[in-house]
């Protein structure tokens, strides 16, 4: 019985994984043309030279208008593999450090001693599959429309983007970036889950008397709303952190810094605080639906794997 019982708790824990993979997939298909004019707007917008837009929607145009929709969806190839694969390690990483705490304290309801530590380590742990392939993700991103990259040193894809990275800059070139992908991903995420507990917490007790038929979607529109507000919070915290990663992760200078303070201050002196957040609003437009989904997505796949979600 004993020994049923603890492989139950190992194939549990192989759920959580496949759960917050199938979240991944979801958050990539909706949110990465948001992020691909986010990322267009911090290259061009704080650069002193090329093409500056006017807003995000200005940016999507000329997109759309020279490459398409497939424009969009430059990079997604890395985004697909990073996503997946870091928010399998996100969400189960996650569930599981918050039980190993929860075992430990006694609380009613969502407890900041469990979901903040729980949560920044979790984004510490996936820093280090984000950043490499953020980098190859973000190189393709600027690419095309408005390229400020000479014709000669485009990519052709994914995989030459990183093996041209690795053999301009050695190994330690994909992972250039790091330390604002883990400053951004353990404090994101810190804020990510406390908003989307507390929001959940809260949204149940006043949805616990809902009737039985109207369980389902009640259920759907809390983790819409929980995670939805979740994501606008993550990146109203760390939007800077991830203007300077993309600084640092597309700038072809080998000894550019790659200190994200020192990059903001140089981006403050360029543009301002307004450089420092550029990518705001189509960040913003991304953020809610995507997070949205792939809450939803992460509760309804734990629901159909037979994981309780506390």
């Amino acid at each position: 019985m004993v020994e049923r019982s603890a492989s139950s708790a190992d194939v549990s824990k192989y759920k959580e994984y496949l759960a917050g993979l199938i979240a991944g997939v979801a958050t990539v298909i909706i949110g990465h043309p948001f992020d691909t004019v986010k990322v267009k707007l911090q290259k061009h917008n704080t650069e002193v030279h090329g093409v500056k837009y006017r807003n995000g929607l200005h940016c999507a145009a000329r997109i759309l208008q020279n490459e398409g929709v497939r424009g969009l969806y430059r990079g997604a190839t890395s985004s697909f593999i990073g996503m997946g694969f870091e928010s399998s390690l996100l969400f189960g990483i996650y569930s599981q450090t918050k039980q190993s705490l929860q075992g430990k304290l006694q609380s009613s309801g969502p407890d900041s001693l469990v979901i903040i530590p729980s949560a920044a380590y979790s984004g510490a742990i996936i820093s280090f599959v984000l950043c490499p392939t953020e980098l190859v993700k973000c190189r393709m991103q600027i690419q095309g429309t408005d390229s400020l990259i000479p014709k000669g040193s485009t990519y052709t894809g994914p995989v030459d983007c990183a093996l041209k990275t690795i053999r301009t800059d050695g190994v330690t070139g994909i992972f250039r970036g790091g330390m604002a992908t883990f400053l951004r991903e353990s404090v994101g995420n810190a804020v990510f889950f406390s908003v989307y507990e507390n929001v959940r917490h809260s949204m149940h007790l006043k949805l616990k008397d809902c009737s039985g038929e109207y369980k389902g979607l009640a259920e759907i529109g809390v983790g819409i709303i929980s995670g939805g507000l979740g994501g606008v919070a993550f990146w109203s915290a760390v939007l800077p952190l991830d203007m300077a990663k993309t600084m640092i992760q597309t700038n072809p200078d080998p000894n550019y810094s790659r200190n994200p303070f020192q990059v903001l201050k140089l981006v403050y002196k360029q543009a301002g605080l307004r450089g420092c957040y550029a990518g705001l609003g189509p960040t913003i437009a991304r953020a809610f639906p995507a997070n949205a989904a792939a809450i939803v997505t992460w509760e309804f796949a734990m629901k159909i794997l037979g994981i309780r979600h506390e």
